[in-house]
């Protein structure tokens, strides 16, 4: 699976995640087996990231430059 997804349903958690925002997927193999996907939301309180509906998201492939600024964009971030 991709690295990245697509919010594509924010209805039970508008607070956070963003419709239409790409977020990071963080490998949780538990996770998966449940139909659900750990990603770093709005909140950002937990670095471990948030556990939600993998049917929320949609995986996205981007070009490896892209995928390098958005990891780059979070480091920085956490600084």
């Amino acid at each position: 699976m991709s690295n990245f997804v697509i919010c594509i349903n924010n209805d039970s958690n508008p607070a956070s995640l963003v419709l239409g925002k790409v977020y990071r997927r963080l490998p949780d193999a538990d996770a998966e087996l449940h139909n659900m996907l750990r990603v770093i939301d709005e909140d950002k309180s937990e670095p471990d990231g948030y556990l939600y509906p993998a049917s929320m998201f949609a995986p996205i492939e981007l070009p490896k430059i892209a995928e390098q600024a958005l990891v780059a964009a979070a480091q920085c971030a956490e600084l």
